[in-house]
């Protein structure tokens, strides 16, 4: 295919065709939109009533930083990121895998003058945007539940865009490297769902062994409850500067493999 470049790992050649197919991913998926919706939304919400008004009556508030936080608002601040971490990877794997490989909608398009590249920076785009919707919806109910009215929960809705763009970036890994739906188990199995544990969703991580603290407070999901929780609790995020280019960090580099595995596959 012309279109592939030689060099897989070379730096990605991207222009404005990407918009063409985030529009076409945007007005098929407008016909499942709220099938769509009520999968991303019900799930994270269950979640939230079930610990967050269930367990958290048992266990009342979490000491966080020296503060006592309600644990239910403790898990809202932690659980609005694993919501946009799921959305996003489920469009960047499942969704986008068939359109990829099973409905072959890539070589249509390439068809076209559109690049490799620009599919993969849509595709990315298109997961972020779909994860961002999602915790918007979840965002209000929670508001609407009286969890937190904090104005600094408008920064926090970019920094969650952020979020659906780095595991969208994560989840096209194994995008490129599948050869059938199965495969995505063992990304789920061995690093979302330790992951999820680990990284402060339902329990503070000082109550984590040495070790294992060192080792989760570098993960993605880590870097993103650290910046968004504080802004549930009416306050900024410590470090904020060097979360932010952690978690561009890990998108920048993920999506630069994720493109060249796609190359490598398109080449193949």
């Amino acid at each position: 295919m012309s279109q592939i470049q030689n060099n897989i790992w070379a730096l990605p050649r991207l222009s404005l065709r990407w918009w063409p197919v985030f529009q076409r991913n945007w007005l098929v998926w407008k016909k499942l939109a709220i099938p769509s919706l009520v999968g991303n939304i019900a799930e994270p919400l269950m979640w939230l009533v079930a610990f967050g008004y269930g367990l958290g009556a048992l266990v009342g508030q979490v000491e966080l930083s020296g503060e006592q936080v309600p644990y239910i608002l403790f898990l809202a601040s932690g659980s609005i990121c694993m919501s946009a971490m799921n959305a996003a990877t489920f469009e960047a794997l499942y969704s986008a895998f068939s359109r990829m490989h099973v409905q072959k909608t890539w070589d249509g398009i390439m068809n076209a003058p559109v690049r490799l590249d620009d599919v993969v920076l849509a595709e990315m785009l298109w997961a972020a945007f779909k994860a961002l919707f999602s915790v918007t919806a979840i965002l209000v109910v929670m508001m609407a539940l009286g969890i937190s009215h904090s104005w600094k929960l408008l920064v926090a809705w970019p920094v969650l865009l952020g979020v659906g763009i780095t595991f969208s970036c994560m989840a096209l890994i194994f995008n490129a490297l599948a050869k059938g739906y199965d495969f995505f188990t063992y990304y789920f199995t061995l690093f979302l769902t330790p992951m999820m544990f680990l990284s402060g969703i339902f329990f503070p991580r000082e109550q984590l062994p040495g070790f294992v603290r060192v080792v989760a407070d570098w993960l993605p999901l880590s870097v993103a409850v650290d910046l968004v929780r504080p802004m549930f609790l009416d306050r900024w995020p410590d470090e904020p500067v060097r979360l932010v280019l952690v978690l561009a960090g890990f998108a920048g580099v993920s999506f630069w493999v994720a493109l060249a595995l796609t190359r490598k596959r398109f080449r193949s």
